[in-house]
C-alpha cells in the first residue's frame, strides 16, 4: 500500500507525467527515492524554486474516496494493468477502475465518433457493438453523447469499457448516469485522472490516449473534419493500431472526418465481420510501435559526457523546442546524442522548469 502511494504521489507531482516518471523510475528503481531526490535533481536542473512532491495527505484521501467509490487503483507493474495499455509507450502508470478489470483480458475494439450523431450513424454503432460483442470482444468508447452512447448500450450484455476525462466517480454527461452505474456494475470506467476531478479540455486528449490504448482497433462512425474522434484516430496509428471507418454522405459534414480517413488508408467497414477479418489478419496481435525509439536502457550505467556536452545538448533540446509540443521521437532524430542521454536531458528540463510535457510523449517549452 504504501508503494502505491509513492507512485500515486510521484505522478501527482506538478510537471511529471509518464515520461518523466518512466526516467525516474528507471534511474531510482523505486518511488520513493524518486520523491526523496526530486528536490536535489530540481536544483541541479536549475530550477528557481525547489519542486516538491505533491501533498501525501492529499494522496491519501485521494485513495480513501476510491475506496468509498470501490474504484481499484491499478499500477502498471501489477498483473491486472492490461497488458496492451502497457505495451504501448508512456503508458499511465497508475489508472482508476470501477468495475471489472477482468475484461481487460479480452481483446477489445474501439467505437466513437460524433457527439451529434445522426439516426443512422447510431444505428451503425449499436449494430457493429453488438456484433462484436457475440464474437468476443469487448467494446470500449469516452462515455460521451451520439456513437460513443450507442456504442456502450449495445455492448453492456458482452463487455464495455467506458473510458471518462475525470473521475471515475464523477458523471460526466450527466445524461450518462444510468449508462455510467450499468457499465460500473456490469463493465469497467476507468481514467487516469484522481478521483473527484472535473472533466477538463485538456483532460479529453489524455481520455483519447487511453481508449486507443486499450483497443486493438478503432472504428469511426461520424465525425466532423475536426473533432476529438480524430484525434483518437491519430493516436491509434502512432500505437499501431487498425484504424477503421464508416464511409458517409459527402454532403453530411459529420461524415467528413471519416470519409477523409478512409481517403487515407483507414479500412473501410459496414459490418462487424469487415472488423473481425482485419484483426484476425495480423500475425502480432498489436502492430510493433514504428515511431517509438527510445530504449529507457540506452545509456543506463554508461560514463557521463562531461559538462560541456551535456550543456551543448541542452541547448540544442531548447532549440527543438517551441510551444507546440514536439514528439519525443521527433526530439531524438534531430538531437546528435545517445536516446538515454536525450530522456535525461528532457527529464532535467522538465524538473527545471524548462521544458513542460504533455500526451503522448510530446514536450514543449514550458508557458510559465
Amino acid at each position: 500500500m504504501q508503494d502505491r502511494l509513492d507512485w500515486l504521489q510521484l505522478i501527482r507531482t506538478p510537471n511529471i507525467g509518464p515520461v518523466t516518471f518512466h526516467r525516474l523510475i528507471s534511474r531510482y528503481k523505486i518511488a520513493a527515492e524518486a520523491l526523496k531526490a526530486l528536490p536535489e535533481l530540481s536544483r541541479k536542473a536549475g530550477r528557481r524554486t525547489q519542486l516538491r512532491a505533491a501533498d501525501r495527505g492529499a494522496c491519501e484521501r485521494e485513495l480513501q474516496l476510491a475506496e468509498r467509490h470501490d474504484a481499484k487503483l491499478i499500477a502498471a507493474c501489477e498483473k491486472a494493468y492490461p497488458a496492451v495499455l502497457k505495451a504501448v509507450p508512456d503508458h499511465p502508470p497508475l489508472i482508476y477502475v470501477r468495475g471489472h478489470p477482468s475484461l481487460f483480458e479480452k481483446p477489445a475494439v474501439a467505437i466513437i465518433g460524433a457527439r451529434n450523431a445522426s439516426g443512422a450513424g447510431r444505428k451503425i454503432a449499436r449494430m457493429l457493438a453488438g456484433d462484436l460483442g457475440a464474437a468476443g470482444f469487448v467494446v470500449a468508447s469516452g462515455l460521451a453523447r451520439g456513437i460513443d452512447g450507442a456504442a456502450h448500450d449495445a455492448a453492456l450484455a458482452t463487455g464495455t469499457i467506458a473510458v471518462v476525462a475525470g473521475g471515475v466517480d464523477v458523471i460526466y454527461p450527466p445524461e450518462h448516469e444510468e449508462m455510467t452505474a450499468r457499465i460500473a456494475r456490469e463493465g469497467a470506467v476507468i481514467s487516469e485522472c484522481a478521483m473527484g476531478a472535473q472533466p477538463t479540455a485538456r483532460d479529453f486528449p489524455k481520455r483519447n490516449r487511453l481508449i486507443s490504448g486499450l483497443s486493438r482497433g478503432v472504428v469511426v462512425v461520424e465525425a466532423a473534419a475536426r473533432s476529438g474522434t480524430l484525434i483518437t484516430a491519430n493516436f491509434a496509428l502512432e500505437q499501431g493500431r487498425e484504424v477503421f471507418a464508416v464511409p458517409g454522405s459527402p454532403l453530411d459534414p459529420r461524415c467528413k472526418g471519416a470519409n477523409r480517413l478512409i481517403r487515407d488508408g483507414a479500412t473501410l467497414v459496414e459490418r462487424a465481420e469487415d472488423i473481425i477479418d482485419a484483426l484476425s489478419a495480423q500475425t502480432r496481435g498489436v502492430s510493433d510501435h514504428d515511431r517509438d525509439l527510445f530504449n529507457w536502457s540506452d545509456g543506463m550505467g554508461e560514463p557521463e559526457p562531461d559538462a560541456a556536452a551535456l550543456m551543448s545538448l541542452r541547448r540544442q533540446i531548447l532549440e527543438l523546442l517551441s510551444f507546440t509540443p514536439l514528439h519525443r521521437d521527433e526530439i531524438l532524430r534531430e538531437a546528435d546524442a545517445p536516446p538515454g542521454l536525450v530522456a535525461d536531458t528532457l527529464l532535467d528540463l522538465v524538473l527545471s522548469g524548462e521544458a513542460a510535457e504533455h500526451e503522448g510523449g510530446r514536450f514543449s517549452l514550458s508557458a510559465t
